[in-house]
């Protein structure tokens, strides 16, 4: 039998839509219809139906059918439930007419499913968006203001209104992407690739490792419903940043197929790599993991640079110096952001091969670092990020505190740079016990001429035995402050910048895993990566003749250029409770970190061979608040570190254990021989003594790691806005606030804000920051390298208020901080080292 629908369409009579809709009845009265009941119901609607009949006659038919067997209420109800339909039609209909475009329909419809409250009446949106609306607006004007609509109906109260406008956007995506690839006379995703490749915007390398065959097979793999996990601003970001565009600006890809062709590299040299894309393609399309905002924007593109973080020792020779330059810019250049150790450089006033007072110290080259950021601007998408490490014990370190201050000699400024700053336990020890005691700056370059070392080679107690064996020599200029005034210059800095950053060096390298091959000097751009480091060294040129021309060949010697391929969990979208989904992603995750080495493209030779030897891989953690509020737990509370203590624990031994199978399958770095993985001191530092642990060291000793240093957390800034969650682990910044968006003011709120969770979430600039601080701690006894730690400064911080939570910092064992965030300071945040 046929059903004539509204539209004068017919379709096939099935009487669970009935039932549906008569339940749907007795459900508003809060009451249950038996079977038995329900199919006499539908045993008399069904009497005397005729072949053909229409919708409304059914309805009619249902209505008689329940005052005849005396439900009235219920009867009541679905002829209010009916009345209800009949104005969501009636909503949709307008809507539709005014936009012109049907496609909408479903959308519509399926608004009205998932988000049944009043407060997602279709009716408030009629009414927003007639608000708008003008007769002569065409349809992607009308579908903008659609958008703008949703988006202005977001509150505190309402805050799934930004899912819905997702909604709209998505489509608006398609069809904008739709309509290009039918000019281009396409339709199958084989063939898209086939035409984007040949334009040039997808790497040839996609069609030379996949076949026509294992393209279709993931194309039939793709969900284009999951784009609906998105937030407004998510997709907004991934359309406007990610998605491949022509050189007009038109969106030539759609989400999905974003998140496949960048699985489909990562899983390029696997030998099951259909399976292996459709796991990592599983993980990011889903939001559960984030990958590095380089690897997110050149997967599957010709350049390919997928890196984030990149850090380069400084040697104390004009060479070294412009070398590091070059390098930096060379990153930049390909969207990486830098760390730049100047600890090695000598001093203003020190001696040029004997002549005193000749040298112009550190501040005159960062300078040029700073001018290199601005010029390297990326395309002219934002200009390119440094952060410029320096000991405190370093004699220049005064000025260097003052780069991006308010005070002092402006052509001593270097604005658009990121000072940071490496503290041994020596200074936090006197800080602690002693502000008045004196502190001893000096230049690396004069203690390697009296004494024939360099103190930043060292660390602990032997640092601290050569540094009073530098203060007692008296060839050694020295400049003299006491601890408190340093401090304060410190503090005066982090006040008006937010910066300088934190790196703890004896904190980090005492933990270091690999210590047998290097020192961590300092950290990168966003304080959360520690690996052995090493300057290049420039060697004398080379003449060869080629075809009877003399060629001049420029020869380098390495060192340890780190680089780090970064990723992140994101905890708010994953079951944290479930050991077993925690497990398969994180062994995807590993696997895919893990092949970007080997199919990066890299702006700098020297980082490939640093990255060959280590592996380094950096998973981190976003949706941290976002998490705890979820589990039901407070920010400050004993509950939340007894909670992240186990969390980060168990992160860190699946980690392992991925990296270890990985080693089994496909060898172990290089150096693993002699490193703490091997000889077991990794696991008796972080007091990993029960029997789990104690066979997952038996394996580690029997086959090796993958990768020599693991965990990471970035600061994800804008990957954490992909995945709707909270950044890194960083509390939120506000429940709910308002952004601009094309001149209209947006309400933004904190991810799965309801009644339960509202009062869990709290600000930031709110919480007591030694809970912050304590939570850092304990999750760095888990992580091998370091975190973006924020601190929150309210304008009652003191002196002693500020110079107490760093003290703690670093009594908790903490490695690095990242900034200071005051409530009226504006900072600068890093996109390149986003995961």
């Amino acid at each position: 039998m046929k059903i004539q629908k509204r539209n004068g369409l017919y379709q096939e009579y099935d009487k669970n839509k009935i039932k549906l809709a008569i339940q749907k009845a007795f459900n508003s009265l809060d009451q249950i219809i038996g079977k038995t009941d329900l199919d006499k119901i539908i045993e008399e609607v069904e009497k005397d139906l005729a072949d053909q009949i229409n919708v409304e006659m059914i309805q009619d038919k249902v209505e008689e059918a329940l005052m005849k067997q005396g439900y009235l209420q219920a009867a009541k109800a679905y002829i209010l439930y009916r009345q209800k339909h009949s104005e969501q039609r009636d909503i949709i209909n307008e809507l539709i007419a005014l936009i012109k475009d049907e496609g909408l329909i479903e959308i519509f419809n399926a608004i009205q499913k998932d988000y049944p409250d009043k407060e997602y009446s279709l009716q408030l949106l009629l009414a927003k968006f007639k608000s708008f609306y003008k007769e002569e607006m065409n349809f992607q004007e009308a579908l903008t203001m659609l958008i703008k609509a949703a988006n202005e109906l977001t509150s505190k109260e309402a805050p799934k209104w930004e899912m819905i406008s997702t909604r709209f956007l998505s489509y608006d995506i398609y069809q904008r992407v739709d309509k290009k690839m039918k000019e281009y006379n396409i339709t199958a995703f084989y063939d898209k690739i086939k035409f984007l490749t040949k334009q040039g915007y997808y790497g040839s390398y996609i069609l030379e490792h996949y076949s026509q065959y294992e393209i279709e097979e993931l194309s039939n793999y793709l969900e284009d419903e999951r784009d609906k996990l998105f937030t407004y601003s998510g997709l907004e970001l991934i359309m406007k940043r990610y998605l491949i565009q022509n050189h007009q600006r038109e969106i030539l890809e759609k989400p999905q197929e974003m998140f496949m062709l960048i699985a489909m590299h990562l899983a390029l040299k696997e030998k099951d790599k259909v399976k292996w894309a459709r796991e990592i393609y599983d993980i990011l399309s889903t939001l559960k993991v984030t990958m590095a905002t380089p690897t997110m924007s050149n997967a599957r593109k010709p350049f390919h640079q997928m890196s984030s973080c990149f850090i380069d020792t400084v040697d104390d020779s004009l060479a070294g110096i412009y070398k590091s330059v070059d390098n930096f810019a060379k990153v930049s250049k390909n969207g990486g952001g830098m760390g730049l150790y100047f600890g090695k450089v000598r001093a203003n006033g020190s001696s040029i091969r004997g002549f005193e007072g000749a040298a112009g110290g550190v501040i005159r080259w960062l300078k040029l670092v700073n001018d290199t950021a601005v010029a390297v601007d990326q395309l002219g998408v934002r200009q390119g990020a440094a952060a410029v490490y320096l000991d405190v014990w370093h004699k220049d370190l005064p000025e260097f505190l003052q780069l991006r201050t308010n005070n002092g000699d402006d052509r001593m400024k270097a604005h658009d740079i990121f000072p940071a700053v490496c503290y041994p336990d020596l200074f936090w020890k006197l800080a602690k016990n002693d502000l008045a005691a004196p502190w001893y700056m000096m230049c690396p370059h004069e203690i390697y001429e009296a004494k024939g070392y360099y103190l930043e080679d060292y660390y602990g107690e032997v640092w601290e035995q050569k540094y009073y064996e530098c203060v007692a020599d008296k060839r050694i200029s020295k400049r003299v402050m006491t601890v408190k005034e340093v401090v304060r210059l410190i503090i005066k800095s982090l006040v008006e910048t937010g910066t300088p950053f934190t790196f703890n060096r004896d904190h980090v390298n005492k933990m270091n895993p690999n210590s047998h091959q290097g020192i961590i000097y300092c950290s990168n751009l966003c304080t959360e990566i520690a690996q052995n480091m090493k300057a290049m060294e420039i060697l004398p040129y080379e003449e060869i003749k080629v075809d009877q021309e003399t060629i001049i060949v420029e020869k380098t010697k390495p060192g340890d250029f780190v680089v780090c391929n970064l990723a992140s969990l994101t905890l708010g979208r994953i079951d944290v409770t479930n050991d077993d989904e925690l497990k398969r992603i994180i062994n995807i995750v590993v696997r895919a970190l893990d092949n970007v080495i080997d199919l990066n493209y890299y702006p700098v030779p020297f980082a490939r061979i640093t990255n060959q030897k280590y592996r380094p891989i950096g998973l981190g953690t976003s949706g941290y608040h976002h998490m705890l509020v979820k589990q039901g737990i407070a920010f400050e509370s004993d509950e939340h570190l007894k909670f992240v203590d186990h969390l980060y624990e168990k992160i860190n031994y699946l980690t392992l254990e991925a990296s270890c199978n990985l080693a089994k399958e496909k060898g172990s770095y290089e150096l693993f021989k002699g490193s703490d993985f091997a000889t077991g001191a990794y696991f008796q530092k972080r007091q990993y003594n029960d029997l789990k642990w104690q066979k997952l060291q038996k394996k580690i000793q029997q086959y090796g790691l993958r990768n020599g240093y693991l965990l990471a957390i970035a600061p994800t800034s804008s990957t954490s806005i992909i995945a709707g969650t909270s950044a890194a682990v960083d509390p939120i910044m506000k429940k709910y606030f308002m952004e601009e968006k094309k001149g209209s003011m947006i309400i933004r709120v904190a991810p799965d804000l309801n009644m339960k969770t509202f009062w869990l979430y709290k600000n930031a600039h709110h919480i007591d920051q030694s809970w912050i601080i304590k939570a850092a701690g304990i999750r760095q006894r888990h992580i091998d390298q370091a975190q973006s730690v924020n601190l929150y400064m309210t304008n009652e911080f003191t002196f002693r208020k500020l110079l107490d939570l760093y003290l703690q910092a670093w009594q908790y064992g903490v490695k690095t901080i990242y900034y200071v965030r005051s409530q009226s300071l504006e900072i600068e945040e890093c996109e390149s080292c986003s995961s």
